[in-house]
């Protein structure tokens, strides 16, 4: 994730607040997302999705790892997100709304 994942979505633009290993399973990985809003997190993801870079790159690599995946909106002040990004595994620049890829396992 930190030298794959989180690189390609801070080239494509993307705010990658948090991410890392799962407290209770080391095998389960978070990212968590911000967007400015629902419509910008769609257009945003829809782009990177769709890029050559994702797909001519590690798409099939990252998905065939994933076991489940556990996807979470929701909204939260700037405060909060700014909390997030002091709390660890920190990058980053938007507020508002967050998108959370979750549980992650490897198989």
């Amino acid at each position: 994730m930190t030298e794959i994942s989180v690189p390609l979505h801070e080239k494509t633009g993307i705010d990658v607040i948090s991410y890392g290993n799962s407290l209770h399973n080391s095998d389960s990985y978070y990212l968590i997302r911000a967007f400015g809003d629902l419509d910008e997190m769609n257009n945003i993801l829809t782009a990177f999705y769709s890029s050559d870079d994702w797909n001519n790159g590690p798409k099939i690599e990252i998905i065939e790892k994933i076991n489940k995946s556990m996807k979470s909106i929701i909204t939260l002040p700037k405060v909060s997100i700014d909390a997030l990004r002091r709390s660890g595994y920190i990058v980053g620049g938007k507020n508002f709304c967050c998108e959370h890829s979750t549980f992650r396992e490897i198989q």
